[in-house]
C-alpha cells in the first residue's frame, strides 16, 4: 500500500538519487498526520467493535427501558373580582397528598402503593363505586384467580394471562354474587386511593387527598414517601368566597373529582387530563379557558418505574383574573331588599323571586339576585342566576313594547293613537278587561301614554286586533289569524322578549311560548298585554334598557375586564376589555319612543286616579317605569305575578331595575314596588352618586 510504503520510506536509510528534483518528496508534518488518522480510526473500530458486538444486547435493552415524556402539573387558578377590585372567588392553599403516575407503573405496583398508603391516609370514600370495588378486589392475583375459577373460564387462564373479554366475565360474576367481595371500611378507604391512581394518565399528577390532610397523616405519608413512588406532599387550592357564599351560585363551581361525565370527551380532545378541576357552571365553566391558566411542564427520563432525570421546562402560568361589573356591596343589598320584602306578597304558592340590575347604556350588570322557593316545602334558597333561567308570565310590565311594535306597525301613529277603554267582547269568550274597568262603566278615552299610565288592557287588544287587521264591535266573531303570534312575538322580540340575550353564563333560557294555533287564537289579545308568553328578568331589563336609551338593544355582560396578576398576587395589567355591543337598533321613530316613556314617566307621576306607582313619585333621582300584574295558577289556586321595570334619572336613564315575584296572593301588596324602590335607592347610595347623575 502507498501508505506503508511512504512510512518506509521516512525511516529507512536516505540514499541520493541522481535526480532529486524530479523525485516527489512528502513532507514529515503530514506522513505524521497521516499516522495519527490511522490511530484514530483503529480505535475507533476497536470502540465500535465493543458496543455492537460485545455489548450490543445490553445498550438496546437500556434504550427500550429508558423513556423521556412530559410531565405537566395544574397551577393557581385565575380569581374573580368585584367592579370595585374586592374578591369575590379567591383561591386557598392546602396541603395535599398528590401521585404521579409512572410511564411504566403496572397495576400491580398501584396497588401495592395503595394499600401502603391507605395505612396512614384516610379518604373520602363517598364517591367510590361498585366497579371501584371490584377492581381493587381483583387487583390480588389469588382474589382474581379464585374468581376466575368461580366465573368458569378456561383452567388455563390466569391471572397472568386473563384478557380483557374474560375480566369482563369476572365481573359479571362479581355483579351477580356480590358477597364475594365485601370490603372492609379500611379495604374501602384503599380502593379509593386505588381507584384514584388509576384514573389518572401516565406522568400527570392527581390528588389523593386534596383539602383536609391532618398533621398526623403528613407526618407519616412524608416518612414512608421512599417506599411509595410517585406519592408526594404538594399543594392544592380550593375556591374561596371573601363576599360570602352566595355569590357562589352566580360564579359557579369547580369540579372537584376530574372532568365532567358529560363533557369528558370534549374536555380531553382539548388538552385537559381526566382528572383535571375545570369549572362545571355559570361563569366558572364560560371562562373556563381563562382562569384555567398553562400547566408547568416538566421534563422527565424514566429507566422503568424510576426516575433517572427531571428537568423543568416551563414553570406554567397562573390563570388570569375576572374583573365583574357585579359590585359586591350593592348585590348583597339587592338580595337582602327580596329576602326582606318577600314575604309581605303572599309567597305561600310562590317560586321564588328574581332582580336584575343594568346599565342601560352599556349592558353592564351591577346585580343579579333571586330567591327560589319550593311551595311544597316552603324552603328557600339563593340563587342569584333566577333572573336569567326562569321563565315568568309578566303581565302589563311589557306593554311599553307592546305601544312601540303597533307605532312601527303603523296602525297607530305618535300623533293619532287615541283608543277607548272598554271592555272586549268577542263571541264565544267571556269579557277580557282593564283592571279598573271591568263592567264597562269607567269607559273612557286613551292615547298611548296614558293607556300605559292606567295599565289599560283594554288598550293593548284593540292594538292586536288592529295589526291582524280585524274590525272589533261587541260580540264579533274573532277573525284573526294565527299569523298575529307571529307578529306581536317579531316586535316583543326585537326588544329582547322572548329571546336569549346571550349573556355571558351559560344556562340561559329563551323564555316560553304558549301555543299559536287556531283553537288558540283568543290566548292572542292576552299576549298584547303580557298575560301570556314567559319571560325571563334579564330579558325584562334589557326590554327598558332598549326603551331607556332610546332604542338600542344592548347586549348584557358580568365579566368587564381579563387581567392578569402583579408578582405581590394584586390585579395585573389589563388583557382584554369588554365592549359595549349593540345588537339592534329599533326602527322606531324618536317620536314613538317619546310616546312611549312619556307613558312610563306617567305611571310613577301621572295624576289619573288608576296611576299603579304613585309610591315612586318623590323619589330622587326621578324614576319612570311600569309594573305588571298577571293571572297565573298554581295548581287549582289562583295566584299573580307582581313585577316591575324602570329606569332612573327619567330624562337621562342611567340604571335599570327588573324584578318579578310568581306565584303570589297579595296582588295588592306593592311589593314589587317597594323592592324597585329600595333598589334605586341602593344603588345612588352605594354605586353612583345620584349628583353625578345630573
Amino acid at each position: 500500500m502507498n501508505f506503508f510504503k511512504r512510512f518506509k520510506r521516512i525511516l529507512g536509510p536516505r540514499t541520493q538519487n541522481k535526480n532529486r528534483s524530479a523525485q516527489s518528496v512528502i513532507p514529515f508534518r503530514l506522513n505524521l498526520l497521516l499516522w495519527i488518522v490511522g490511530l484514530l480510526l483503529l480505535m475507533l473500530a476497536i470502540r465500535l467493535f465493543y458496543l455492537q458486538i460485545l455489548n450490543g444486547a445490553t445498550y438496546k435493552a437500556d434504550v427500550k427501558e429508558s423513556d423521556t415524556t412530559v410531565q405537566t402539573n395544574n397551577v393557581q387558578r385565575g380569581m374573580i373580582y368585584d367592579s370595585t377590585g374586592k374578591v369575590i372567588v379567591g383561591n386557598q392553599a392546602h396541603q395535599a397528598i398528590t401521585y404521579t403516575k409512572g410511564s411504566d407503573v403496572t397495576d400491580a405496583d398501584m396497588y401495592k402503593i395503595a394499600n401502603q398508603l391507605g395505612k396512614y391516609l384516610t379518604v373520602s370514600t363517598e364517591k367510590l363505586t361498585t366497579r371501584n370495588k371490584q377492581d381493587y378486589f381483583l387487583a390480588n392475583d389469588d382474589n382474581l384467580n379464585r374468581m376466575i375459577k368461580k366465573a368458569g373460564l378456561a383452567k388455563d387462564v390466569t391471572a397472568d394471562t386473563i384478557s380483557t373479554s374474560q375480566y369482563n366475565k369476572v365481573l359479571k360474576y362479581l355483579n351477580a354474587h356480590p358477597s364475594q367481595y365485601k370490603l372492609t371500611s379500611s379495604q374501602k378507604n384503599k380502593a379509593m386511593i386505588y381507584a384514584t391512581m388509576t384514573g389518572a394518565y401516565s406522568l400527570s399528577t392527581t390528588y389523593i387527598k386534596e383539602t383536609g390532610v391532618t398533621s398526623k397523616e403528613l407526618a407519616e405519608v412524608g416518612e414512608h414517601l421512599s417506599s411509595m413512588p410517585g406519592v408526594k406532599i404538594g399543594t392544592a387550592w380550593t375556591r374561596n368566597y371573601p363576599q360570602g357564599k352566595n355569590f357562589q351560585t352566580m360564579t359557579g363551581t369547580v369540579t372537584t373529582s376530574g372532568l365532567p361525565a358529560d363533557e369528558i370527551n370534549t374536555l380531553l380532545s382539548q388538552g385537559y387530563s381526566r382528572n383535571d378541576s375545570v369549572g362545571q357552571s355559570y361563569i366558572e365553566k364560560e371562562y373556563q379557558s381563562t382562569l384555567a391558566g398553562s400547566k408547568s411542564q416538566t421534563e422527565v427520563t424514566s429507566n422503568g418505574s424510576t426516575v433517572a432525570k427531571s428537568v423543568l421546562k416551563y414553570a406554567g402560568s397562573k390563570g388570569d383574573n375576572l374583573v365583574l361589573t357585579i359590585n359586591a356591596k350593592f348585590q348583597k343589598q339587592v338580595q337582602s331588599i327580596l329576602t326582606k320584602n318577600y314575604s309581605s306578597a303572599g309567597n305561600g304558592y310562590s317560586t321564588g323571586v328574581y332582580a336584575v340590575v343594568m346599565n342601560p347604556n352599556t349592558g353592564a350588570i351591577y346585580a343579579m339576585a333571586g330567591i327560589d322557593r319550593d311551595p311544597t316545602t316552603g324552603k328557600q334558597t339563593v340563587d342569584e342566576v333566577g333572573g336569567i333561567n326562569h321563565p315568568i308570565t309578566m303581565g302589563s310590565v311589557v306593554k311599553g313594547a307592546m305601544v312601540l311594535g303597533a307605532m312601527m306597525d303603523g296602525v297607530i301613529t305618535p300623533s293619532n293613537n287615541t283608543l277607548t277603554d272598554m271592555p272586549i267582547k268577542v263571541a264565544g269568550t267571556s269579557a277580557k278587561a282593564s283592571w279598573f274597568n271591568k263592567t264597562g262603566s269607567a269607559n273612557t278615552s286613551l292615547t298611548a301614554s296614558t293607556a300605559l299610565e292606567v295599565s289599560s288592557n283594554s288598550y293593548m287588544m284593540q292594538l292586536a286586533m288592529k295589526e291582524g287587521g280585524m274590525k272589533y264591535y261587541s260580540g264579533a266573531q274573532i277573525t284573526l289569524k294565527p299569523s298575529i303570534f307571529k307578529k306581536l312575538r317579531y316586535y316583543f322580540n326585537m326588544f329582547g322578549l322572548g329571546q336569549k340575550t346571550g349573556i355571558d353564563i351559560p344556562g340561559e333560557s329563551a323564555g316560553y311560548e304558549g301555543p299559536s294555533t287556531q283553537s288558540h287564537i283568543g290566548s292572542a289579545l292576552d299576549e298584547s298585554f303580557g298575560n301570556y308568553d314567559e319571560y325571563t328578568v334579564l330579558q325584562l331589563a334589557q326590554y327598558m334598557s332598549t326603551i331607556a336609551n332610546g332604542g338600542y338593544r344592548m347586549k348584557p355582560y358580568v365579566v368587564s375586564q381579563i387581567r392578569g396578576t402583579k408578582s405581590n398576587g394584586s390585579l395585573g395589567a389589563v388583557k382584554y376589555t369588554t365592549q359595549p355591543q349593540v345588537q339592534q337598533v329599533i326602527p322606531a321613530s324618536k317620536a314613538a319612543f317619546n310616546v312611549v316613556k312619556e307613558g312610563l314617566y306617567l305611571v310613577t307621576h301621572g295624576t289619573s286616579p288608576y296611576v299603579t306607582a304613585s309610591s315612586l313619585k318623590s323619589e330622587t333621582p326621578s324614576i319612570s317605569g311600569k309594573t305588571g300584574t298577571a293571572e297565573t295558577y298554581y295548581g287549582t289556586t289562583a295566584t299573580t305575578t307582581l313585577s316591575f321595570a324602570g329606569y332612573s334619572p327619567s330624562d337621562n336613564p342611567q340604571v335599570v331595575v327588573a324584578l318579578a315575584i310568581p306565584g303570589v296572593t297579595n296582588s295588592n301588596s306593592g311589593a314589587n314596588i317597594t323592592m324597585a324602590k329600595e333598589i334605586f335607592a341602593a344603588y345612588w347610595k352605594d354605586v353612583q352618586n345620584s349628583s353625578s347623575s345630573e
